[in-house]
């Protein structure tokens, strides 16, 4: 995964010894907001200069509130548009899968979703399969729905309904039983959005709209429709014979709730600051997504529902997503007992995050610790 958090027990340890006693901790003063800036600017930027992607946004949440971002590198290389973290679109990959979930979870909280219920309670048009799915069980790619194969990542067909896009996998065989084994499947979350037609009565792009992206103030995460002209949608890219090349076009339509928005880094920790503040669900609701999820022999999957579920070396939680689209790659990640939140966006494929948000977060996190009350 694009974050490893492993380095994290360092910042612990160092915060530790750094205040031993209440004296030396009213003594020491937290580094002020523009200092932490200052610091992340250069982080930032060290890391693009040896990166190797055309543009790059980075946003950092904390405490309910956008702490800082930035845009480096360029949109579009032909017209030579910067990179605004604020304005800048761009592919989100399956970091939309976390907000498909919380439509689910939404939906769950007014009754209007069982999560155990066959999924032909909501999609009776799916084909009934050797043993029942549910939307349990495929917001933990536990269903069996197998994921893509050959070159359906780059389908350029469109497709004018969600339950359209379902013809291509849904008279396929499950590649196991369901709840048997772990098996990443995007192609689950397209059922998963016929799902959310079904128990809302609603599309799947006006439920999301309406019920998820206004409510939360993501105004600049939109639906990556092939034809309209989208302000701030940046340019696509891939890495060929050592050169940057336009990346291949395709059409996302087949998968909306699984692969198919663009958006801005801002918006991401909007998302994950607003799922930090339990926004328009329960806690208990919440708990249950963010659980990680095991098989029917009891193995864990590092899967919840929707988010993929980690624990650093000091039994800290952090729950997030990543996203490999045709021309961009995307990390985004929350840890709940600090309300930090990471998001990054490159609008390359295949791109390789490192330790940047590793570093950024032993930035941030220690004003977390400065400011939390040493005791007597």
């Amino acid at each position: 995964m694009q974050l490893l958090l492993r380095p994290l027990f360092v910042l612990l340890l160092c915060t530790l010894f750094a205040l031993p006693l209440a004296s030396q901790a009213r003594e020491s003063r937290p580094l002020q907001a523009a200092q932490i800036q200052a610091e992340a600017e250069t982080i930032a930027a060290a890391f693009f200069e040896a990166a190797d992607t055309p543009g790059l946004a980075i946003s950092v949440g904390l405490e309910g509130n956008l702490a800082w971002s930035t845009g480096l590198g360029v949109a579009d290389l032909e017209q030579n548009v910067p990179v605004d973290p604020a304005q800048t679109r761009f592919r989100i990959g399956s970091v939309i899968k976390p907000m498909t979930a919380y439509a689910i979870a939404l939906l769950v909280d007014q009754g209007a979703l069982d999560l155990d219920a066959p999924v032909q309670a909501y999609v009776p048009s799916f084909p009934q399969k050797q043993a029942p799915i549910t939307t349990r069980t495929l917001l933990a790619h536990l269903a069996g729905i197998r994921h893509y194969e050959g070159e359906e990542f780059l389908l350029r067909e469109r497709f004018d309904t969600v339950e359209a896009g379902l013809e291509i996998f849904q008279d396929d065989p499950l590649v196991h039983a369901p709840g048997t084994a772990y098996l990443y499947s995007s192609y689950g979350y397209n059922l998963l959005g016929a799902v959310i037609e079904g128990a809302s009565g609603e599309d799947y792009l006006g439920y999301m709209q309406s019920q998820v992206l206004a409510p939360l103030g993501m105004n600049d995460t939109v639906p990556d429709h092939l034809a309209p002209v989208i302000a701030g949608r940046g340019r696509y890219y891939i890495r060929n014979e050592g050169q940057y090349r336009n990346a291949p076009e395709v059409d996302n339509s087949y998968k909306w709730a699984s692969g198919g928005y663009i958006g801005t880094s801002d918006d991401l920790v909007r998302f994950g600051l607003a799922m930090l503040q339990h926004q328009g669900i329960s806690a208990r609701t919440q708990q249950t997504f963010w659980t990680e999820q095991r098989t029917s022999a009891n193995e864990p999957t590092g899967y919840g529902l929707g988010w993929r579920i980690q624990t650093d070396e000091d039994g800290r939680l952090w729950i997030g997503h990543t996203g490999g689209s045709v021309g961009g790659t995307t990390s985004f990640w929350v840890q709940p007992e600090t309300g930090l939140v990471l998001a990054a966006i490159s609008n390359l494929s295949g791109f390789d995050f490192g330790t940047l948000l590793v570093d950024l977060s032993k930035l941030f996190a220690p004003d977390i610790a400065s400011r939390q009350d040493p005791g007597p």
